[in-house]
């Protein structure tokens, strides 16, 4: 099965549970469905209904749901015996008021406390009060021992990342081949994301995708002019020729993604086309070079930023060279000048300096990289020249 182990999510909250003892904490409480799925393999749809999962360092988790996710939480973490759960928020007592329970029943209200957030962090005009006024003390704010955990890949992360690149790479094949003139930008993504998955599922089973569709590619506005905008939302404007688009592939492989973009001419390229092109490749070329254990993270924005002053684009460039890569498509640490935190064999990051010019649209490649013991692994394998990205 492509999914994490649960020896492996044993594993990880053990990890959790020698780092509370090494801060003299006794329980830990979580707030964030990402970090209780990154200890559990349990994901839910987060609302304004609060959730939390109790950690005590010499007992089993304790999970507080709403009662529409008790039987979701059974079904995915069977070996659950601590579960408490509420009607609905907000309720005649408020759901964080009722959290307080579970405290005095676990004998849990004088131990020293540590959590990721204090109280529920929520969406959708959620109101409640927070984990130090339930309990009436303070407690300590401790996202990081998870988060630090999050930095360097296990060997099952790894796999499934490489796994989800060879999707991404087709689903990226299909997208360029549906990208004719005269198509719009809604068809050509959805035919490429429908082919890609249906792909997917044949070949690894409708279980392994955790809580999104398993392959997509899109452009996300970013066609013909508009490509100039990185983060530019969807336009459905019809493909034509001498657009210059940017498409972008994901594939989710029990619960991780790899990235991967490409950017694509329609028609034969200008000579500013190439040129633009021709100033993102030698950037990321440069950039490429500097993902290798011992460097800085910020040795790759360096080496890409150098290559855009010489060339005189600064005033081009928009955004940082990279980003970790994970349970989040945006994680730390960052390929910026602002981070110094050490490369080290297991962190994935992406690789995707751009280039923005207005009128004629943008200019920017994303792969997926591995950093080795010795260097670096691209993950994402799709062409890269200028010629093989022509939609002819």
């Amino acid at each position: 099965m492509y999914e994490i182990s649960q020896r492996e999510y044993e594993s990880r909250r053990e990890r959790v549970r020698k780092e509370l003892e090494r801060r003299d904490l006794d329980v830990l409480v979580l707030f964030s469905p990402l970090r209780v799925f990154y200890l559990t393999g349990y994901h839910l749809l987060s609302t304004e209904r609060p959730v939390a999962m109790i950690f005590p360092v010499d007992g089993e988790p304790i999970f507080y749901v709403p009662k529409l996710e008790e039987e979701h939480l059974k079904y995915r973490v069977p070996w659950v015996r601590k579960l408490y759960t509420y009607f609905d928020y907000p309720g005649v007592e408020h759901p964080m008021k009722q959290f307080l329970k579970i405290f005095e029943e676990e004998k849990l209200s004088e131990k020293r406390i540590g959590a990721d957030s204090n109280g529920y962090l929520g969406k959708y005009g959620y109101k409640g009060p927070t984990l130090s006024e339930v309990i009436g003390r303070k407690v300590s704010l401790v996202p990081d021992i998870i988060d630090e955990m999050r930095l360097v890949k296990s060997e099952g992360e790894i796999e499934l990342l490489k796994e989800s690149a060879k999707w991404c790479t087709l689903a990226l094949r299909y997208l360029q081949e549906y990208s004719l003139p005269g198509t719009s930008e809604t068809e050509a993504c959805l035919l490429a994301s429908v082919d890609a998955s249906s792909a997917v599922i044949r070949a690894l089973g409708p279980a392994t995708f955790a809580w999104v569709p398993p392959a997509k590619a899109y452009f996300r506005g970013q066609v013909g002019e508009f490509s100039y905008y990185p983060h530019m939302m969807y336009n459905n404007v019809t493909i034509k020729k001498g657009d210059v688009l940017i498409g972008e592939a994901s594939a989710y492989v029990g619960g991780y993604s790899a990235e991967l973009e490409r950017t694509m001419i329609v028609g034969e390229p200008s000579e500013d086309q190439r040129k633009h092109f021709k100033i993102m490749m030698k950037a990321r070329e440069e950039a490429l070079k500097e993902y290798k254990p011992g460097n800085p993270c910020c040795a790759p924005n360096k080496a890409a930023f150098k290559v855009f002053r010489e060339e005189g684009v600064l005033d081009m460039v928009f955004h940082r060279t990279g980003h970790g890569i994970g349970l989040e498509g945006h994680e730390p640490p960052w390929i910026e000048d602002g981070d110094t935190t050490e490369l080290k064999p297991g962190m994935v990051f992406s690789c995707e300096p751009g280039l923005y010019v207005p009128r004629l649209g943008g200019f920017r490649h994303s792969d997926t990289v591995i950093i080795t013991e010795d260097g670096a692994d691209v993950i994402t394998n799709y062409p890269t020249e200028v010629e093989e990205l022509i939609i002819r």
